[in-house]
């Protein structure tokens, strides 16, 4: 290859990064536009793939069949164009952004969808059929050869999978406006460095491609229109498998920003690889058999291999995030690379086939397959997942390319491998039960319900105990029917109701069970709106989880939509809105803790309104913690700070600071006994002394949804061996006000005093304890839960720590009286101790107690589910384990 050549193929190696890192930029834009949803993706890649498709077509027309010199200038036209543009676009963004939520209101959820497509065409469409438009330009300049396709196609995606990992290299380090602006420069520098390639000597001295300008070739001709339509019948197939591997894989891998990059690069580092094989493949014929049956048959063996990869990654153990990564990558690529290796060879291959055809079929046969690409994602996300599932999607594009590449010349002696291929994608058509998919140690229980769309996949398991969890996309327990969980749940209702003097409207981002919401049911004249995206989840909160969630999901309005969305769409307003736990290092979920999404939040609430953020502490870092905090104040600058066991409840109100009264002689609606239900039995002082005063994040950083911070962060801690946890319990304390400071901040009454002051250092104490515990300080851990509970016996987290320890003492008496005894104290302190309930029926079973059957009542009471409350009967040991 001419020296000229070299430097242009280098080129279009570099426009195949920039081209990828663009997709990837613009479509974390509007993802930040319109909400976290698949459907929101699979609009950004048609708009893209239906952009190269037309734009490699229309460049193919007679007056556009330039000379090289003139091909290369054009080329350099079309990356500097695409590179404004791209400067251009944040502004036009900004300018249609308020304009758009501005209109969301009026439109309904299928209405908004239509509107992110037409918008997603309409922004992405042009400048990707100008990149389509550079692909026969690229071609006609160098002297063209039907070899010349492959190599070409394959340096072209061979930067497009290096491009993956910079654009998310970029978002990290500076941001998308600023990761835009950069790669602009770095389109605009391609740009300027074909143009002047096109004046120099070296390109002058290039052997010249011959101009074809001959008419295109009859439908019967070798590459007529049965070959047209069947190539982009392949391109519907790869992104069908894109998408559906997109699902399957970020299951198994966690669904990080990190992975979702990785598995796009090894998709099209896979092309690469193919196309640049075939390029050079000498037994044509045997390549046209190969590439149809490595395809359908690698696809089915990594739908068969996938449990086992699941299974073998969770048990791995990895000391840190880029060594999980470079491993799984390699696990990945054994699973995919095969096939997106024969899916790269069949262009070089269809050219080769034709022996010497005009760089106008192979644009015919690029285009053909972007725009059966373009139709692939929206069918796989439209109807092929939501009405077959993922994994059955990927058995039928596996029989498809089978059946193609009969239909693409292969011989016929391939139809006898289409039985057994549908045999195979008939036997793996389900998706695996959980129980398959999860290490033995890690038993999620059996599957009793499944629920796929294009959002989520949704799983409610039966633990040997008979208590369920409901499984989202898998890899993360969103919540239990443990009693213990239960309580927990509820109360990220409890605390924010409480905190508003008369609480008559509430809205829940995320419903999850229904058992958070669960805690707003001693609230008679309250409404309820819960935004829950996952219509799986919604189902199990009705049906499956309704024994613990009081059936709360039947008396609340439920709305399908995505929060960010809602929040922008809806005009009504709310006493108290209340975000829900979730899993922030998961991709897209960071947004939902941005200055945005809290100013939306803000913008819904009510003149005197609360709205509380719920975070888990132990899935945050100090530094991420922080930022969070920082992003929060931004926006609530009085802000304050509850700490419920190792949830965190952030704070905020249009009016200010929270103040004792509204908790201790608010509420009208309730009377005394409804008041303590509503603070779950713990008492309006203890939820009180659970105050951990105003936020102090100091300077630093925030989450945007333009700049995001926390989710590059997050993913790390997963392989960290010391948790941060302890740490940042420690700087609480430390940041803590003195007891008097709290008094005057809440305001309490000098007739509460005395209780809150022990109620707040009861709090204090539990939050020692955790810290010892978690130094392996066994013995301090104890006696600081002791005088914890001496301090504050209602508190359930010091209650139910004491009691764990008292039955775990208990098992030792061997003496039935004295076993009684301790079982009796254990339950004093925790009258809800399922354990203990559970030992002392048993106990009182085998003496004949008549107190057994009021002792079961108890036991169902707090353990509805319970396989052994509702048989009535002891089960084997073995069977009446916890199971968690």
């Amino acid at each position: 290859m001419p020296g000229g050549a070299r430097i242009l193929a280098a080129l279009y190696l570099g426009s195949g990064a920039t081209g990828l890192c663009y997709e990837v930029l613009w479509s974390r834009m509007l993802i930040a536009q319109f909400g976290v949803s698949i459907l929101g993706v699979a609009t950004t890649v048609v708009a893209f793939l239906l952009g190269l498709g037309l734009g490699a077509l229309l460049a193919t027309r007679p007056r556009l069949r330039l000379a090289p010199t003139r091909s290369l200038q054009t080329f350099a036209a079309l990356e500097l164009a695409v590179a404004l543009y791209a400067l251009a676009l944040p502004a036009i963004n900004a300018d249609l952004a308020p304009r758009l939520e501005a209109l969301a209101p009026l439109l309904a959820a299928a209405q908004w969808h239509s509107l992110q497509a037409l918008v997603s065409l309409l922004l992405l469409g042009l400048p990707a059929a100008a990149m389509g438009a550079s692909f026969p330009m690229v071609l006609r300049a160098f002297a063209w050869s039907p070899a010349l396709l492959g190599r070409v196609y394959g340096l072209n995606c061979l930067g497009a999978a290096a491009g993956a990992l910079l654009s998310l290299a970029l978002l990290a380090a500076w941001g998308w406006a600023s990761a835009v602006q950069i790669v602009a420069a770095l389109g605009a520098s391609i740009a300027a460095a074909a143009a002047l390639l096109a004046r120099t000597a070296i390109w002058r001295a290039a052997p010249a491609a011959p101009v074809r300008i001959d008419a295109p070739r009859a439908a019967g001709g070798a590459l007529g229109l049965r070959v047209w339509l069947s190539y982009a019948a392949v391109g519907a197939c790869a992104l069908m498998l894109e998408m559906a591997w997109t699902r399957l894989y970020a299951l198994v891998m966690l669904r990080t920003e990190y992975v979702l990059a990785l598995i796009l690069a090894v998709y099209l580092l896979g092309t690469a690889i193919g196309s640049l094989l075939a390029a050079r493949a000498q037994n044509l014929r045997r390549l046209a058999t190969a590439v149809p049956l490595t395809a359908c048959a690698c696809t089915l063996a990594g739908l068969w291999a996938l449990p086992h990869l699941s299974v073998w990654i969770q048990e791995q153990h990895f000391t840190s995030l880029t060594q999980a990564l470079g491993v799984q990558a390699l696990a990945l690529g054994l699973c995919t690379l095969p096939t997106t290796a024969a899916l790269g060879a069949w262009l070089p291959l269809l050219a080769r086939t034709d022996g010497g055809g005009a760089p106008e079929d192979a644009v015919a046969l690029y285009g053909a397959n972007c725009l059966g690409a373009a139709g692939g994602a929206a069918l796989t996300v439209l109807v092929a997942i939501p009405v077959v599932g993922t994994t059955a999607s990927v058995a039928l594009a596996a029989v498809l390319m089978l059946c193609l590449g009969l239909a693409l010349g292969a011989p016929r002696a391939l139809l006898l491998a289409v039985p057994l291929a549908l045999g195979a994608a008939w036997a793996l058509r389900e998706f695996p039960a959980p129980q398959a998919m999860m290490p033995a140690q890690s038993d999620p229980g059996r599957q009793l319900f499944r629920y796929e769309d294009a959002v989520s996949l949704n799983h409610v398991t039966e633990l040997p105990n008979g208590q369920r969890v409901l499984l989202t996309d898998l890899q993360h327990m969103d919540a239990s029917s443990d009693p213990a969980a239960v309580q927990i749940q509820a109360d990220q209702a409890r605390l924010p109701l409480l905190l508003h003097p008369v609480p008559r409207s509430v809205l829940f981002l995320g419903l999850g069970t229904g058992i958070s919401a669960s805690g707003s049911l001693v609230y008679p004249r309250l409404q309820r709106t819960a935004v829950e995206l996952s219509a799986g989840a919604v189902i199990a909160a009705q049906t499956w989880f309704a024994p613990v969630n009081g059936g709360v999901a039947t008396r609340m309005d439920l709305v399908h939509d995505d929060a960010r969305h809602y929040l922008a769409a809806s005009t009504q307003h709310y006493a108290v809105i209340i975000g829900d736990l979730f899993h922030p290092d998961l991709a897209g979920m960071g947004n939902l803790l941005s200055v945005e999404q809290f100013a939306r939040a803000r913008a819904r609430l009510e003149d005197e309104g609360i709205f509380v953020q719920w975070l888990a502490l132990n899935q945050f870092d100090r530094e991420t913690l922080h930022t969070v905090l920082r992003s929060f104040q931004r926006v609530f600058p009085d802000a304050v700070l509850f700490l419920d066991g190792m949830h965190l409840a952030l704070v905020g109100s249009p009016h200010g600071r929270q103040r004792a009264g509204d908790v201790l002689h608010g509420h009208a609606d309730l009377d005394a006994q409804q008041l303590d239900q509503a603070s779950g039995g713990e008492g309006a002082l203890t939820w009180l002394g659970r105050y951990w005063g105003p936020i102090a994040a100091g300077i630093g950083a925030v989450q945007r949804e333009a700049r995001p911070v926390i989710e590059f962060r997050l993913p790390q801690l997963r392989y960290q061996d010391d948790s941060p946890l302890a740490e940042i319990l420690l700087e609480m304390l430390r940041r803590r006000p003195d007891a008097d400071t709290a008094c005057a901040q809440l305001g309490i009454a000098p007739e509460q005093r005395s209780g809150f002051l022990n109620a707040y250092l009861a709090s204090e104490l539990s939050v020692q304890s955790w810290i010892a515990a978690l130094g392996a300080d066994r013995d301090h851990a104890r006696e600081l839960t002791r005088l914890a509970y001496e301090a504050n016996a209602r508190d359930r987290w010091i209650a139910s720590t004491l009691a764990d320890e008292l039955f775990a003492a208990a098992g030792h008496e061997a003496d039935p009286a004295a076993s009684r005894a301790a079982l009796t104290q254990v339950l004093r302190v925790f009258p809800e101790h399922v354990e203990a309930l559970r030992a002392l029926w048993h106990l009182q079973r085998a003496q004949g107690d008549a107190q057994a059957e009021a002792t079961l009542a108890r036991l169902r009471a707090a353990a509805p589910l319970d396989r052994e409350a509702r048989a009535g009967v002891a089960l084997a040991p073995e069977r009446a384990t916890n199971g968690n």
